[in-house]
Formats: structure tokens, sequence, C-alpha cells
């Protein structure tokens, strides 16, 4: 995959030298185990280390520098995966490596709603203009810092790769939320889409 025309992007994929202890295809080594190695051309992609790190604002960043067109890392994250390990990995079908995520690689910075009740049906842009819809094959979760207490929201995006809701979009989601009673008798407030109810955390006191 070979860019050019921007000089905060990288000319081609191959922009590190090799990481250890895994067996690469000219007998050098690298860590790691990257998932679903494509096969193309009757060779196995070479294994690479991308200085390329995704901010927690959802900023791609290569040699230490921000990523500015926006259209260079939408194509980056169209080759996007993630391992059983929770690493992140650049995978073409000529060459692979790892990549630093800081939290998520894509945040939600805009949510729609449409319909109401259990036909509701919330949408999320992502920075890099995604439209997925919170459901079955999108679910929400909500993790809760265990020292702050503070929630963090995440929506997946495609197969174990999340978008951070903005603090503003979740405030939003507490707005529109409705609380129900949990089969253990607790008060949990969340919201519906697609048929899914997605609970946004416990009311304090139960």
């Amino acid at each position: 995959m070979r860019m050019s025309g921007d000089k905060t992007a990288p000319n081609s994929m191959k922009v590190g030298n090799a990481m250890a202890n895994d067996k690469r295809s000219d007998g050098q080594t690298v860590s790691g185990t990257p998932p679903e190695l494509p096969a193309a051309l009757g060779r196995t992609p070479t294994l690479e280390q991308y200085d390329i790190r995704i901010a927690r604002d959802g900023t791609w960043f290569h040699n230490g520098d921000p990523i500015r067109r926006i259209e260079l890392a939408k194509l980056f994250s169209t080759v996007l995966k993630r391992d059983d390990d929770g690493d992140y990995w650049l995978i073409t079908p000529v060459e692979r490596g790892k990549i630093v995520v800081e939290d998520a690689p894509f945040v939600a910075v805009e949510m729609t709603v449409a319909g109401s009740g259990e036909d509701q049906v919330l949408s999320f842009r992502t920075n890099l203009d995604h439209w997925v819809e919170a459901g079955p094959e999108h679910p929400i979760r909500v993790a809760v810092n265990p020292e702050t207490g503070e929630p963090a929201p995440y929506i997946e995006i495609r197969s174990r790769l999340e978008a951070r809701i903005l603090r503003a979009v979740f405030y939003d989601m507490v707005e529109r939320s409705e609380t129900r009673r949990t089969e253990t008798g607790e008060s949990e407030v969340g919201l519906w889409s697609n048929k899914v109810f997605f609970a946004l955390g416990k009311l304090p006191g139960d």
C-alpha cells in the first residue's frame, strides 16, 4: 500500500524495521501473531514494524506526526484488525505490522435517533465517517473505572474494533434513557436500539 503527496503520511506501509520473536519469510523474527493473514501472489505477507499510533481522540500519527488527510486514515482503517490478545495490526495481502492504539481505534462523535421503544434505532457516526446502527451486530458496552467509578462507553464498529463514545454523545444517551428493573431487582438505565436493550448503568442506592 503506497501513499504519496502527504509529508505526514507514510509513503508505503513498509515504514519500520523488523520486530523480534516471530518468524518472517526471510528468516528474520517479529513478535506477536497477527490475525487472519491473507495469502496473495503465492507468498506470505512480510512482517513490519510501523511507527503508527492512534491517539485517544482518534487522531492517527506516523513517526510522531499527525496524518492530516482523513482519506489516508480512512484507507488505513480498512486494513485494521485486532487479534485475540487485544493487539492491533495493519494487514494487507503483502505486508503486516503492529500499531499502537491508546484507547479505541475510532471515536463516536454523533448520534441520531429514529423511532421509539423497542423499535428505536440509534445510529452513530465515527470520526472517520463510518455509520453504524447499535444492535446485535454493533453492541454498546459501558466500562467503569474501578478507582473513579467513571463510565467509559463504547460501540463495536466491526469485529473486535470499537469506537469510544464521546462524553457529549453519552450524555445525550443518558438523557434519552429509560429505567427498568433487572432480574435481580436492581434499577438500571439504558436505551433500546434494534430491539436490544443496552444498559448504561445502575441507579445509586440499589
